[in-house]
């Protein structure tokens, strides 16, 4: 029978290395993987692709990512391109000027080093948009910005307490000074106006379209449910799952209310029954431990430091009880659920380990692949028990890098020993824990190729612009470049329980993505300026980059 699809005159990436040149597709899976000899598998229909050198590889997995918030965002106030707090205001006021029927200003991505102490001020905003409310979430979505008018309907003032799981920052005289942190920014998030379902659907396939264009084949969507005002994109994955338009394979974290216990799990089951059809799968779900190291809510098991280096009293937010957790996992694991965790703290790193210790204890063995996401400061005694428990890390290689965020909002409040343990990526496979890689997007940049960069290197993909003297972070976790490439492959299929992907080989499915040249023959330095050339699913082209 001949293929359907062959590809020829390039290197491809198999789990034995880059011995092949040729592959062949038919009926939307890899036939033939060799070299000369796959040649005659082409016929009169065969559509033959000269892959001219380009390194052909199994098409990437996001094991961690946020497409529909993100889809949103571009389509609202987006200010992931502002690098300086001049910038961020000068796009805030741009916005709402072209858009004067907007009721509330929305959108969101700002960079909390682009303002002292990563918290800008309510006054800041009153200057640009004085008569309208502002909602804007930061880069990692565990902060908002607002401004006075978003406060006032809000109904926080200085007797507002904070929130279990949140914090209002305030000013000296205890005045809210315009951020809210993590459940705090549910007061004024309920408040903006709904994204339709037809937005929703709108900000999927958008978002669908430029993971293509990355070489994205598969992904695990990291919030399935209702978060602090951010949109449950459940219903337009149903929707584009039912219709044929979700041409990716996604898997899909049922978020756990973390305000309530085990009696929402018969509504995660039921959940994941009426969810899952076609290319969509809810098979997971999503527990966050912990918030984050900028703010001070990564849950660490020693005190953050104050600005003098003096032990402070916050040990950081458990957001899920550590004496119940274990409980909820071990059922969770007896029904079959993966669990997905947040857990970027150390003491939330333990907790999470702990609980699937738990879990095997009680259950036995089991294939739900519990993984955990972040993994900012690992205690070294716990970087063993991964491989032990079988737990997947699921790394965002993008922040593992010196930047303004790590070197003045992060490592001052860690101090050096903490610092040192920051995304062990090498300690963790050097202990034989598998790694998964996700971008957290929007968060940070979805394109893996830009992740794998800093995984490779250490430093951030635009370190070059200064000439070189950016340092490398911590230079004994960098991992190789086909250490990094599996992660976002077949790392990434295998928490996605997509065992027929992730890798090319006879019988897998056609998830395939050609990069512009062979990354393993340039220098590690210019990873990041490689780029996807072609994308599949199951055989069938998904993006293909316009001739320059």
């Amino acid at each position: 029978m001949y293929a359907d699809l062959l590809f020829t005159g390039g290197p491809v990436l198999t789990p034995e290395g880059r011995t092949a040149t040729a592959v062949a597709v038919t009926g939307g899976r890899v036939t033939a993987v060799g070299r000369e000899e796959v040649h005659d598998l082409a016929g009169p229909r065969t559509e033959v692709v000269d892959l001219a050198g380009r390194l052909l590889l199994p098409g990437f997995q996001d094991a961690h990512v946020h497409p529909v918030p993100a889809g949103l965002e571009l389509s609202q106030c987006d200010l992931t391109g502002a690098k300086t707090a001049d910038e961020t205001l000068a796009a805030v006021r741009a916005y709402a000027d072209a858009h004067p029927e907007r009721e509330w200003i929305t959108g969101g991505g700002w960079s909390m080093e682009a303002f002292e102490g990563g918290t800008p001020t309510k006054e800041l905003l009153d200057a640009v948009v004085p008569d309208r409310p502002v909602y804007l979430p930061n880069r990692d979505h565990h902060g908002a910005w607002v401004n006075s008018r978003a406060l006032a309907l809000a109904g926080i003032t200085r007797d507002t307490p904070d929130p279990a799981d949140g914090r209002i920052d305030r000013d000296a005289s205890g005045e809210p000074s315009g951020t809210l942190q993590e459940g705090a920014m549910q007061l004024v998030g309920r408040l903006t106006p709904p994204a339709t379902a037809a937005d929703r659907v709108a900000a999927l396939l958008h978002a669908q379209r430029h993971l293509h264009a990355l070489g994205i084949t598969a992904w695990q969507d990291a919030l399935v449910g209702d978060f602090l005002g951010m949109d449950d994109p459940s219903q337009a994955y149903l929707a584009a799952a039912r219709d044929g338009s979700l041409t990716a394979r996604v898997v899909g974290a049922l978020w756990w209310d973390r305000e309530r216990g085990a009696e929402q799990i018969p509504e995660l089951v039921e959940r994941r029954a009426a969810l899952s059809h076609g290319r969509f799968r809810a098979g997971s779900v999503k527990l966050m431990l912990d918030g984050v190291a900028e703010t001070g809510t990564a849950a660490l098991l020693d005190p953050y430091l104050d600005k003098c280096g003096c032990a402070t009293a916050n040990r950081g937010t458990s957001f899920i009880d550590a004496d119940q957790l274990p409980k909820y996992v071990t059922e969770l694991d007896a029904l079959g659920f993966q669990c997905h965790f947040h857990a970027l703290g150390d003491r939330a790193v333990r907790d999470a380990l702990d609980a699937i210790e738990a879990a095997r204890a009680a259950n036995g063995p089991s294939d739900t692949r519990p993984h955990l996401a972040h993994l900012q400061v690992v205690q070294p005694t716990d970087v063993p028990r991964f491989a032990r428990l079988g737990a997947t890390a699921n790394i965002q290689p993008l922040w593992a890098a010196h930047e303004p965020q790590m070197d003045e909002l992060t490592i001052p409040f860690l101090g050096p020993e903490r610092a040192a343990w920051q995304y062990p990526f090498g300690a963790l496979l050097r202990r034989g824990a598998r790694l998964a890689a996700g971008s957290d997007w929007p968060v940070s940049s979805p394109d893996p190729l830009q992740g794998i960069h800093v995984a490779v290197n250490r430093v951030a993909p635009d370190a070059a612009s200064d000439g070189g003297d950016t340092p490398v972070f911590l230079p004994g976790e960098r991992i190789g470049l086909a250490e990094a490439l599996t992660a976002y492959t077949t790392g990434s299929a295998y928490v996605n329980h997509l065992d027929d992907t992730g890798a090319i080989r006879v019988g897998a499915l056609a998830d395939l993505v050609v990069l512009d040249r062979d990354p393993f023959d340039r220098p590690t330095e210019t990873i990041a300026d490689t780029r996807a050339s072609l994308t599949y699913v199951g055989g069938a082209q998904v993006y293909a980059a316009q001739e320059a």
